[in-house]
C-alpha cells in the first residue's frame, strides 16, 4: 500500500492525529505527513503512505495557498486564536486602502521572524516546548516569499486574506506583523490551506471518509 492521500483536515486535531487515524484505518505503520497544519487550521494535508514517505521532502518544499482571517485589535502569545491574550485595544476606522498599504510591506521576499510557539528545534528541543515551560526562546528569522497577499473582505475587526507563499512561511506571524504595521495588534483567527503545489483542496477527502481507494500513485 503505497501512495499519497489528500486529506481535508478538520479543526481541533493535530496533523499527527490525522496520521495516527490513517495508520489504524489502513492497518499500515508507514504513514507520514508532508507539511504540518496547526490544530486550529483546516484544509489540505498531504499524507504519504508506504514507500511514498521517502518523497516527503519534495512536497515539503512546495508553495502553498491559504485563506486566512486576521483579527485586529488583539495580540496573543501564540499569534493565533488558541493563545493567551496579551494586549487588547479598539480598532480605529481603518480603510481598505490603509490595510492594502500595510499588505504591500509583506509581498515578495521578506525576512520573517519564526514564532516562539513553533516546531523548530533549538538545541534538540522544540521551540514551543521551551515557550510553554516559560523559558526564553532565542529570536530567529528565515527568508520567505509571499507571492500573493490579497484582501478578500474587510469586516472590522476582521480582515480576510488569500495568501500564496513559499514553504516555511508562518501565516500567524504574517497576521501579527500586519497588526504591528497597522498599530493595533492582531492575531490569526482562522486558517484554511487550499493548495499545496499542484494539489488543491477540491481534490481532498474528509478524514472520516478516507479509504484505501483514495490513494494516489506518485
Amino acid at each position: 500500500m503505497d501512495g499519497l492521500l489528500l486529506i481535508d483536515k478538520p479543526s481541533g486535531i493535530t496533523s499527527h492525529d490525522v496520521v495516527d487515524r490513517v495508520r489504524r484505518r489502513f492497518k499500515v505503520r508507514k504513514v507520514g505527513h508532508a507539511g504540518t497544519l496547526d490544530p486550529m487550521a483546516t484544509g489540505l494535508l498531504i499524507l504519504l503512505v508506504g514507500a511514498a514517505t521517502r518523497r516527503a521532502q519534495e512536497f515539503l518544499q512546495c508553495d502553498k495557498s491559504y485563506l486566512a482571517a486576521v483579527r485586529l485589535g488583539k495580540t496573543t502569545d501564540t499569534q493565533d486564536a488558541e493563545g493567551k491574550i496579551l494586549t487588547e485595544q479598539e480598532v480605529g476606522p481603518l480603510t481598505g486602502d490603509e490595510i492594502e498599504e500595510a499588505c504591500r510591506r509583506f509581498r515578495g521576499e521578506i525576512e520573517q521572524e519564526i514564532p516562539a510557539y513553533s516546531a523548530v528545534r533549538i538545541q534538540g528541543r522544540r521551540s514551543y516546548a521551551l515557550a510553554r515551560a516559560g523559558l526564553e526562546v532565542p529570536r530567529r528569522s528565515r527568508r520567505i516569499r509571499i507571492d500573493e497577499l490579497t484582501i478578500l473582505a474587510v469586516r472590522l475587526p476582521e480582515v480576510e486574506l488569500k495568501v500564496t507563499c513559499s514553504s516555511g512561511t508562518y501565516i500567524r506571524a504574517l497576521a501579527s506583523g500586519l497588526g504591528e504595521v497597522l498599530g493595533c495588534g492582531a492575531h490569526l483567527a482562522r486558517l484554511r490551506r487550499i493548495r499545496v503545489g499542484s494539489f488543491t483542496i477540491d481534490q481532498a477527502v474528509k478524514l472520516d471518509e478516507v479509504e484505501p481507494r483514495h490513494l494516489l500513485a506518485v
